[in-house]
């Protein structure tokens, strides 16, 4: 028997069929009238039935195979949506800050992990020594926001992102500190 290949879409194409898919959900959400009831109904009932075909295939994998679907992005993002990811909520969001790490260390600052608290995840962001004071490195918000975005993203059953803001001391040159001044 022949063996029939799929082409896949690469990730920048699923997340723009999200882009539209969320669209379309937000106009037919909108419309009035019992066709859209009845349209997001339909649409409610075919993700249980699909969350819970998901389900299954988790059930009869075995570690390995559910370790290698939870890292794919997609598929990580369907096992959030559907509240059967392996990994804790406070893993996801770790491993959601260390991707963003180089990033944030490439416009001057960083960004650690710090926790969760109760339903909120604690995030350091240190800036690069000129005391940028909301963050890092030149977009202290953007930071801040893109932390929170990836972070809520990974693990959607925390409530919020506090950002820990510190500022790295600036470089004081040892001998300013040993050289004394003359009365």
């Amino acid at each position: 028997m022949a063996e029939a290949t799929t082409a896949r879409l690469a990730d920048p194409d699923v997340e723009a069929r999200l882009v539209r898919l969320d669209r379309a959900l937000d106009s037919l959400e909108s419309a009035p009238g019992p066709t859209t009831r009845t349209a997001t109904e339909a649409v409610a009932l075919l993700t249980e039935v699909y969350g819970e075909a998901l389900a299954r295939v988790l059930d009869r994998a075995d570690d390995q195979l559910v370790e290698r679907l939870a890292e794919d992005e997609l598929l990580g993002h369907l096992l959030v949506l559907h509240d059967i990811h392996p990994e804790p909520a406070e893993r996801r969001a770790a491993r959601a800050v260390e991707r963003l790490r180089p990033a944030v260390q490439e416009r001057g600052g960083d960004v650690e992990w710090a926790g969760v608290e109760g339903q909120v995840a604690r995030v350091r962001l240190t800036s690069g020594g000129g005391g940028c004071g909301s963050g890092c490195g030149g977009g202290g918000d953007e930071v801040t926001d893109a932390v929170r975005a990836a972070v809520l993203a990974a693990a959607p059953e925390l409530t919020a992102v506090e950002p820990l803001t510190e500022t790295a001391p600036a470089f004081v040159p040892l001998t300013t500190l040993t050289h004394r001044s003359a009365p």
